[in-house]
């Protein structure tokens, strides 16, 4: 059992779960970090969570939610205070409702994750703070402890699996709910080129691509919460693409959060109805940068539709080209 002590201390009002596993911390690290990683622990064996957000930088914000054996649900969240890459982080870990605003039925927790390397692997120190004492009773009272020793028994398969969240690993699409998708991909490269690769119109000329044979003809980046961008494409002549129509995609920028967090809607130029929501996160781990893009759909109908054009083919093909410039051969 990873698990090798519990501590609660009543008049200090804090609960403190101590972990240790055969792995390098930095491997620790990313479990917790990489959403598809931490939805495979974050909950019991038969209340598996779904992570809709995780935001790990200070003023960040994760979503989540557990989902139990006969389909009844209970949805969390964590506020990112403090982050030290590699060592820690400290969260306010609360409950929320089906809306994902904050369930004040319930009291909300400070958490402080603290990684340290050992002889045997790594260490991970869980200390819970509680308001009052009555929190304390609740929350241990409604399984807390016992949550946190399932959820961490999971650990190890999770770490154990390298193949799955390998850098060299080619984009891939995650269906998270009815109309959501989650689109992930490890980038050799820095956060601050990433973004950077996402935010001047030249560089995204290189790269932004698809396939082979297209040019990318219109880059009109929006710059402010508020403003719109344009970005339109077109097959180049003689190329293994002439003679297809041209395409674009027109929206507005709805947060911006420097260099780890953007937010856009996309709807492609011509086409009726609703566009999609994009939520980008970019997240520093071991081999590169994690760019997780959670994608919301008007309708499910909608989402089978994009997915089943191969869309995601054709990011792989143009992250890999960005790759390359950021890592040369």
């Amino acid at each position: 059992m990873p698990i090798t002590s519990v501590t609660k201390d009543a008049e200090a009002l804090t609960m403190t779960v101590v972990a240790e596993f055969p792995a390098t911390v930095e491997r620790l690290w990313n479990a917790y970090t990489d959403p598809r990683q931490i939805e495979r622990f974050w909950g019991p064996p038969t209340w598996p969570a779904t992570f809709y957000r995780h935001d790990v930088y200070p003023g960040g914000r994760s979503s989540y939610t557990m989902t139990g054996p006969d389909g009844e649900t209970s949805s969390g969240f964590w506020e990112f205070l403090a982050v030290d890459p590699g060592r820690g982080f400290d969260v306010r870990d609360g409950f929320a409702a089906d809306d994902g605003s904050e369930n004040t039925d319930f009291p909300s927790v400070l958490m402080r994750f603290s990684f340290e390397a050992t002889d045997a692997g790594s260490r991970v120190t869980t200390t819970t703070s509680f308001p009052t004492a009555e929190a304390l009773e609740q929350l241990v009272g409604m399984g807390m402890e016992d949550g946190m020793r399932e959820a961490m028994g999971q650990i190890d398969a999770v770490l154990a699996d390298l193949a799955s969240f390998a850098a060299e690993r080619a984009t891939e699409a995650q269906i998270l709910d009815d109309t959501r998708i989650r689109v992930a991909r490890v980038i050799r490269g820095s956060v601050e080129q990433v973004w950077r690769a996402h935010n001047d119109a030249d560089l995204m000329k290189t790269w932004l691509l698809g396939p082979d044979g297209w040019e990318m003809t219109v880059c009109d980046l929006a710059e402010r919460v508020g403003d719109s961008y344009r970005y339109e494409w077109a097959p180049v002549a003689g190329g293994p693409a002439d003679g297809a129509p041209s395409f674009g995609f027109v929206g507005e920028l709805l947060e911006n959060d420097a260099p780890h967090r953007a937010v856009t809607t996309e709807q492609m130029i011509g086409m009726e109805g609703p566009g999609s929501v994009n939520e980008m996160t970019l997240t520093p781990v071991e081999g590169g940068t994690l760019l997780s893009i959670v994608i919301t759909y008007p309708s499910t109908e909608v989402r089978d539709i994009v997915l089943a054009t191969g869309m995601t083919d054709g990011m792989e093909t143009s992250y890999a080209r960005l790759e390359s410039q950021l890592v040369p051969a």
